[in-house]
C-alpha cells in the first residue's frame, strides 16, 4: 500500500450520514488537538497495544531518514489508553491530510472514562503500508528518535510529548517509557524533569 493513505481514507463511508463521530487517539492526537471537536475525554481501546513501529516521512523526518511514531498492533487481552474526541464529519478531511503517512482510518469500539462504549473511528497505520518499519529494540528505537527531524520538528519532542500525556491519564505504557529511558541516556536528560 502507498504511503500517502489520503485516498483510501476518503472512501471510507462507514459513518456516512452520521452527524457527530467519536475519534480515539493513542498518540499525537493525546497532546495535539489541532482540529475542531465538541467533546474530549480520556478512552481506551482493547485487545490493542501501542507500539513505535511506523516510520513518519512526512511530519517527524523525512522520506531519506524516517522518524518512528506510534501504531496499533493487535495484542489479545490489551488495553490501550488514549483520548477521545467528538468530532463532525466536517473534520476527516483534515484529520485524513494529517494522518496521511500510511494510517488508514477504521471503525472500532471503545470505551470512554465514563463507563460509556462507542463505536468510532481509529487511525492505524498497518503492516502493509510502505512506510511501517515493524519491531526494532527499545534502544535501537531510540537511536533513531534521537537523531530524526522533519517538518514538525524533532522526533524526540514527539516521544517526550507523548510520555508526558499518558503520566497526565495515569497510563502505564512500558513500551513508550521503556523508549523514553533509552533516549534520557542517549541525551543525558531525566524523564522526572518533565
Amino acid at each position: 500500500m502507498t504511503a500517502d493513505t489520503t485516498a483510501i481514507n476518503q472512501r471510507m463511508n462507514r459513518f456516512d450520514g452520521h452527524h457527530q463521530v467519536w475519534l480515539f487517539g493513542y498518540g499525537s492526537l493525546i497532546y495535539k488537538a489541532d482540529f475542531p471537536y465538541v467533546e474530549r475525554r480520556p478512552a481506551s481501546i482493547r485487545h490493542w497495544t501501542r507500539r513505535f513501529w511506523q516510520g513518519s516521512h512526512d511530519h517527524r523526518g523525512t522520506p531519506n531518514a524516517p522518524g518512528r511514531v506510534v501504531t496499533l498492533i493487535a495484542e489479545p487481552g490489551a488495553v490501550c489508553a488514549g483520548m477521545a474526541y467528538l468530532i463532525t464529519p466536517q473534520t476527516f478531511g483534515q484529520l485524513d491530510a494529517r494522518e496521511k503517512n500510511g494510517y488508514l482510518r477504521l471503525a472500532t469500539e471503545f470505551s470512554l472514562d465514563d463507563g460509556r462504549h462507542v463505536e468510532g473511528l481509529v487511525y492505524i497505520a498497518t503492516a502493509d503500508n510502505a512506510a511501517f518499519l515493524g519491531p526494532a529494540g527499545e534502544r535501537e528505537i531510540a537511536r533513531q528518535i534521537a537523531s530524526s527531524y522533519g517538518p514538525s520538528g524533532p522526533n524526540r519532542d514527539y516521544l517526550m510529548h507523548l510520555a508526558a500525556a499518558l503520566r497526565e491519564l495515569g497510563a502505564q505504557d512500558a513500551h513508550v517509557f521503556g523508549i523514553e529511558r533509552e533516549l534520557a541516556g542517549l541525551i543525558g536528560r531525566d524523564p522526572a524533569d518533565d
